[in-house]
């Protein structure tokens, strides 16, 4: 049966792995679709395929996000294209290695990828949905965000930004008809750990999961209104627990005069 229209879908980093899925599943939840990668001829591919069997419009943007000129291109079309109801900040890049064996280039690369090119976007996105009263983004994070000790710290650096800015975009945007959902993949069998420096294959199998399930995952996340999705977390609790003592702190972070433990008063000087 096909779904009635439900607008286009944007998808960054859309011609492999998460993102070619998320086209996958949106096409056949009634989106037409706007497909953004540096691969032309995967996206081709992708498109053809897509458009054949879900019968959706579906258009192509070869642009790398890292380029000052390809970014601009993509979010002038964000923000111009009355039509896009649904935003996928999935273009990204990892890295496994520690900061010292790190190339420096490499991680501001990163750095303008996963933050930059996401918030750019985000931001060229928001206006017309409070306009229309109507969209969703979808931001996907990684469990780095909240584990940063596990791979590369610029990497859990940047996902760590992206989970925050998530958070406070839903409070900012409370009561404007828009959903935002951060997406936390753990260890997932793509491209990306090639990419990364540790081949998928060198990992536990049992902490490796399909691409097709973390998306489907993901999106049941989404229809249960979760604002952050944790496609591995059996019990729901322990993240609310969580969030719960995040949020209980936020207003003893703030005072006058510091915290008796940092009384100069009480240490003695060497």
């Amino acid at each position: 049966m096909t779904q009635p229209r439900k607008g286009t879908a944007l998808i960054t980093g859309a011609s492999t792995g998460i993102g070619a899925i998320y086209a996958d599943r949106l096409a056949k939840r009634g989106h037409d679709l706007i497909l953004v990668a540096r691969n032309r001829q995967r996206l081709a591919s992708l498109a053809r395929r897509l458009s054949n069997e879900s019968g959706r419009k579906v258009e192509t943007v070869e642009a790398d996000l890292t380029s000052p000129a390809g970014l601009r291109r993509v979010e002038q079309l964000v923000g111009t294209n009355g039509d896009i109801s649904v935003l996928v900040n999935n273009a990204g890049v990892g890295a496994s290695a520690p900061l010292i064996e790190s190339d420096i280039d490499k991680m501001e690369d990163m750095i303008r990828l996963n933050v930059s090119a996401l918030t750019r976007l985000t931001y060229a996105a928001v206006p017309g949905f409070v306009a229309r009263r109507h969209g969703t983004i979808i931001n996907i994070a990684s469990i780095v965000a909240i584990a940063p000790e596990l791979l590369n710290g610029v990497y859990g650096g940047s996902k760590a930004f992206v989970l925050a800015f998530t958070q406070s975009l839903v409070h900012e945007l409370a009561g404007k008809g828009i959903r935002v959902q951060a997406v936390l993949p753990g260890a997932t069998a793509t491209e990306f750990w090639d990419v990364a420096g540790t081949p998928v294959h060198q990992l536990p199998a049992e902490i490796v999961m399909s691409a097709d399930d973390l998306v489907d995952a993901a999106l049941a996340g989404l229809d249960l209104g979760e604002v952050v999705t944790i496609p591995a977390l059996a019990d729901k609790s322990e993240w609310d627990r969580h969030e719960s003592a995040r949020l209980a702190m936020t207003n003893r972070l703030s005072s006058a005069i510091p915290a008796p433990r940092y009384n100069l008063h009480t240490h003695v000087n060497a």
